[in-house]
């Protein structure tokens, strides 16, 4: 398989080893902070522990990596109405979650900019990723090649506005790490889900002959 690798398949591997990234370095952070609950206490609190670093590098991997994911997507999915949209709120979630990274929750000594900033971006990525997959469904329903995703991505997109609107009417005190955990999974399958796809497409493409 591994000469069948191209420059095509780049954005799929990315697309793939970003989640895994994200993933690994919140149940490693989680594990190593005594005490510490995943399912009461929330993703963001694990950056003022003293590993906090590793989870606001594992962000700005990922924030990174999907800018790279989303270039891949650009060019292998048939434009359909709402697909520049996608693509580009998508690109957006990648920035956001840079942002996420840089700047911490609410907590002493921080300037109270910071906290305000990363609220903000918490839930602006939490309403901008629905949005962005829903905008690209028209599209991949109307290639023959990803019709397949697209059921997939619908359902996805759904329960992430639900649960995104869910976070700002019901109470989740006493597991609200679980809640968040539940959002961010959703996002990040769905990447996971998508980066195969994408990965499966470039190993099938025929190498143009030269000439």
């Amino acid at each position: 398989m591994s000469k069948r690798l191209n420059i095509n398949s780049v954005p799929a591997l990315v697309g793939i080893v970003g989640p895994i990234v994200v993933i690994v370095g919140d149940i490693a952070a989680s594990l190593s902070i005594p005490g510490y609950s995943p399912v009461r206490d929330s993703v963001s609190s694990l950056a003022l522990t003293p590993i906090g670093w590793l989870q606001s590098i594992c962000f700005l991997a990922m924030g990174l990596l999907l800018e790279i994911f989303v270039a891949g997507l650009f060019f292998n999915i048939r434009r359909a109405r709402g697909f520049y949209a996608g693509i580009v709120l998508l690109a957006i979630c990648g920035f956001v979650l840079m942002l996420i990274a840089a700047f911490h929750m609410d907590h002493p000594g921080a300037p109270p900019i910071d906290g305000i900033i990363h609220t903000i971006a918490s839930y602006g990525l939490g309403l901008l990723f629905p949005v962005a997959i829903l905008s690209l469904t028209p599209s991949l329903k109307s290639t023959p090649n990803w019709k397949n995703i697209f059921v997939y991505t619908l359902a996805a997109g759904i329960l992430a506005f639900g649960l995104i609107i869910g976070a700002f009417f019901t109470d989740q005190t006493g597991w609200f790490g679980l809640y968040e955990r539940i959002i961010i999974l959703n996002a990040l399958v769905w990447i996971e889900v998508v980066a195969m796809h994408l990965l499966r497409m470039s190993l099938r493409r025929e190498p143009k002959p030269q000439s």
